[in-house]
Formats: structure tokens, sequence, C-alpha cells
């Protein structure tokens, strides 16, 4: 079972509506009322029995919330879910699943390296991958209108799912 959940992105706000903020994005929709107070190099709330953190850090030093919340609960690797985004997936897509490789995306590899595994469970939210752009300069662009609704839609689908109570694997498409 899912007891922390840390939504991936980077403080500040140029960054606020980009691609690699996808996971902070998601965790604004899906906890629109919390009251989060900064703990464990991030913004912390309590939902229920679950924690929920969107680090503080930027993207690649993420490593640091997960590590503390893993530390200070005494978690296990299986107990947190990652959400981010991802460039292998198309836009409107998202793919839950259990472990996995970081793909190239450096908050994974900090996570990976800070808690000792890759067996965390990750919730991956498509951004698609750019045709002209470099990849950096692309998750660091805000989304479309139209992203926007279709990444809507997508988080839509992703509240009826109840991901913090998921076990197997699932993608979502809009």
């Amino acid at each position: 079972m899912i007891k922390a959940a840390l939504f991936l992105g980077n403080p500040g706000k140029e960054y606020a509506r980009t691609r690699h903020n996808a996971g902070y994005l998601l965790a604004d929709y899906l906890f629109p009322s919390s009251i989060w107070s900064v703990k464990f190099h991030s913004a912390y709330a309590k939902e229920g029995a679950l924690y929920i953190l969107k680090p503080l850090t930027l993207m690649n030093l993420s490593g640091t919330a997960a590590c503390e919340v893993k530390s200070f609960f005494k978690l296990k690797n299986d107990e947190i879910l990652v959400v981010h985004d991802d460039m292998e997936l198309p836009s409107g897509c998202a793919k839950f699943q259990l472990e996995g490789g970081t793909k190239g995306h450096n908050g994974l590899k900090n996570i990976k390296e800070r808690i000792g595994g890759e067996d965390f469970f990750r919730l991956r939210i498509g951004i698609g991958r750019p045709v002209h752009d470099a990849p950096a300069a692309y998750v660091l662009r805000p989304f479309s209108e139209k992203e926007t609704a279709v990444l809507n839609a997508l988080f839509e689908m992703i509240k009826k799912k109840d991901i913090f109570s998921c076990s197997t694997e699932f993608t979502l498409k809009v």
C-alpha cells in the first residue's frame, strides 16, 4: 500500500505550467484544498493516511525528499509513489507501474540513488517527445492550451482510478 507520494516538479513561478512540472500539476489537481507546510525539503501535506510531497529542490535532486520521508516514516521503497513527467509516453497517456528504469530522467536517477533501489511505484505522465526542440528545452516549456485540455482530461481519469490503493500496473489514455 502506498503511504507517501512524491509529485515531481521544479519550484518557482517560471516552471509552474511546464511539462517537467506534470507531477506538481497533478498534486494540485488531486488535492486542491490541502494545507501545505514545509518539511522534508518539500511542500508537505497529509491526506488521510497518505503523505504527499512536492519536493522544493530542483527536479534533479528529488532524491533528497524521497530519502528524508522514507527514513522519517520508516517506509519501504514499495510504499512510495513517484509521479513524474515522461517523454517516452505520448501526451494524454499515463502509466502506473512498480519498478522500471530511469529512461534518462535525472529526478528518478537521484531518487534511485538516494533510497537505494528502483523498487518504488511510479505514475508516469506522458508529455511526448519533442520533434524539433532539445529535450532539456522541451520539458521546461509550458503546455499549450490544447495540451492542457488533454492533461486535465487525463488527470480526471487518474482521479477516478484511486492510484494510491493500486498495486497492479495499468495504462490510461485520453
